[in-house]
């Protein structure tokens, strides 16, 4: 596995601000955008130009989604000792999933087609969602399926169903799945739009939640049949996975919380589990109105008591296409070291429904964790991990 996010660049730098309850909300005035100075964002701490160096990228046109997704999937092929022939084979899997893409350089292609008469811009290719994960492809010889996956905030989770899907059907022998966003002008101003924005630390599942922080992260992860893992580290199995449409609203989920209902239970039935077999939900949790209200209906609508949850989202902020993959790596690293984290910023139940989130970090035996990931335009989907 590999990440960087608002609370560290490596795996074992998340989960220590996971263990310890620090967030990496804050405001931020490196970002140039005119909400900088006044909301909160989750700002990875290095700049694009330290990425740079550190990756030693000095090609035109690769973007900062592109540099986050590269540094994530460098340390999971670390982690993962897979070598540079292993990844140039054609069993060789890479399912990548972004909302921005290249949209976060809008501005310096908007003032090359004003500048460069005749001339094309080293941004046009970049543009295109897909080119992060073409970006990739190319830079490690990717000899496989390669695929990009936009479904919102639901992204990285489907393109780890998906991976999971072309291993289980022999299309693949291994697949590196995972998703990255960056913090841009589009993504900004559409969610400002909305008027979903919090001015403070977003509260999930909190009565008074204020809305969401937006994030930036990159997170991959390799996924390989037990049998052929060779004796590499195994932090658990993709057990079961679920996709529903909910089809009620372009930005909203129906009040009976139909498709996160329908998704979890499709992901239970699939890892061959009841629901009480769940000891813990990674919620989607982005503390707005409708998301946490709809989540926690849909969670007291599948189980008779609702397990362990919390969202880890009041840590690393809302990161959109990378939001299911780092959240996969946070459910993995509850399952592998026996422990869970607290959700931060709740203070008062939503009164409809009563649900506290885990609010203390905590040792415990884990055998099946859930993890959400609800999409804009109802798309929903949920994973379950398995202890090995």
């Amino acid at each position: 596995m590999g990440v960087i996010s608002a609370i560290g660049n490596s795996v074992s730098t998340n989960r220590e601000a996971l263990q310890q309850g620090v967030t990496g909300i804050s405001k931020t005035s490196s970002f140039l955008s005119r909400y900088a100075g006044q909301l909160p964002f989750a700002e990875v701490k290095t700049t694009t130009a330290a990425l740079q160096q550190r990756l030693n990228i000095t090609q035109a046109g690769v973007t900062r989604t592109s540099l986050l997704a590269l540094h994530a999937v460098q340390e999971a092929i670390a982690d993962a000792k897979l070598t540079a022939s292993e990844l140039t084979e054609n069993h060789t899997a890479l399912i990548g999933a972004s909302t921005v893409g290249g949209m976060c350089l809008t501005d310096e292609l908007y003032a090359d087609a004003n500048s460069k008469t005749g001339v094309g811009s080293e941004y046009v290719a970049s543009y295109d969602n897909a080119s992060v994960t073409l970006f990739l492809q190319k830079y490690y010889g990717i000899g496989g399926i390669v695929n990009t996956i936009n479904t919102a905030c639901s992204s990285s989770a489907n393109a780890i169903a998906f991976g999971a899907g072309l291993i289980k059907n022999g299309l693949a022998k291994r697949a590196i799945v995972g998703g990255a966003d960056s913090l841009a002008k589009f993504t900004i101003n559409g969610f400002k739009a909305l008027h979903i924005l919090s001015d403070a630390p977003c509260a999930p599942f909190d009565a008074e939640r204020k809305g969401l922080n937006l994030g930036e992260a990159g997170a991959f992860l390799v996924l390989e049949k037990e049998e052929d893992l060779k004796g590499r580290k195994a932090y658990g199995m993709v057990s079961g996975y679920g996709n529903s449409n909910d089809s009620f609203h372009p930005s909203s989920i129906s009040p009976e919380g139909k498709g996160p209902f329908l998704s979890m239970r499709q992901a239970i039935a699939m890892a061959d589990l009841k629901p009480a077999m769940i000891d813990v939900i990674n919620a989607h949790g982005t503390a707005t109105e409708n998301n946490d209200a709809t989540e926690s209906v849909a969670m007291q609508r599948l189980f008779d008591k609702v397990p362990v949850f919390m969202s880890t989202k009041s840590y690393t902020g809302h990161t959109l296409g990378a939001a299911g993959a780092i959240e996969a790596i946070y459910s993995l690293l509850k399952l592998y070291y026996g422990e869970v984290y607290k959700s931060l910023q709740f203070n008062k139940p939503i009164t409809a429904t009563g649900l506290v989130p885990q609010l203390q970090y905590d040792s415990m035996a884990l055998q099946h964790i859930m993890s959400n990931s609800f999409g804009f335009g109802g798309n929903c989907s949920s994973l379950v991990f398995s202890k090995i």
